[in-house]
């Protein structure tokens, strides 16, 4: 199904609906303030694997993200991070940036591998924020690419349901998507570096 949701004021039923299916193992795709992704509860396991197998890609070798609704969710999923990192997160979040850092324990056990990183991303994006704070944890995420060879994001959410409506089971609407991705920022090592120039400025 296609749910069209107002991206400001995303209606508190609508959100409901959303996790429910979340909740119940369902894949959904989704607005964030890049791109359009596809989600899915980050401890259904099933789940993850209809995602890969919607990508086509080995779910041992997938770079999925986890979408999180603040900082405070970090200590769950990864190790503890140093002042710097904190920092340039803390002016960087709610935005256009997937910050990777090393993940804890808990980590491999969701992934079902030895993965041993884990992107982060806060999107500025009122729907995915209120998903995941009626969720109570964060979503697994990946991009949604487009077929064409010269536009590398589907944008339009319509076209969106009209190629995933067999696949998924919520296409959410809310509203045309960016055709740029988040920056992506590698924290992991000991100095910070910019792995992908995305939407995100280039930070200092």
């Amino acid at each position: 199904m296609i749910l069209k949701i107002h991206p400001e004021n995303p209606s508190a039923r609508q959100i409901r609906s959303i996790v429910e299916c979340l909740k119940n193992g369902g894949v959904i795709i989704y607005p964030t303030d890049t791109i359009y992704g596809l989600a899915c509860d980050i401890y259904k396991t099933k789940a993850i694997d209809r995602i890969a197998q919607i990508k086509g890609i080995k779910k041992e070798k997938a770079n999925f993200s986890f979408i999180c609704h603040d900082l405070s969710q970090l200590a769950d999923y990864t190790k503890p991070i140093n002042n710097s990192v904190y920092k340039l997160m803390r002016k960087s979040l709610p935005g256009p940036y997937t910050f990777i850092l090393n993940a804890n324990n808990k980590v491999p056990k969701i992934f079902q591998n030895k993965k041993k990183t884990l992107g982060i991303r806060i999107p500025e994006n009122n729907i995915a924020c209120e998903i995941i704070k009626e969720l109570g944890n964060p979503i697994l995420s990946t991009s949604i690419h487009d077929d064409d060879k010269i536009i590398e994001y589907t944008t339009d959410p319509e076209l969106i349901y009209e190629r995933y409506k067999n696949t998924v089971d919520i296409v959410i609407n809310g509203g045309f998507g960016d055709n740029e991705a988040s920056t992506i920022v590698d924290c992991t090592g000991e100095e910070i570096e910019i792995v992908r120039e995305g939407k995100g400025i280039i930070l200092e």
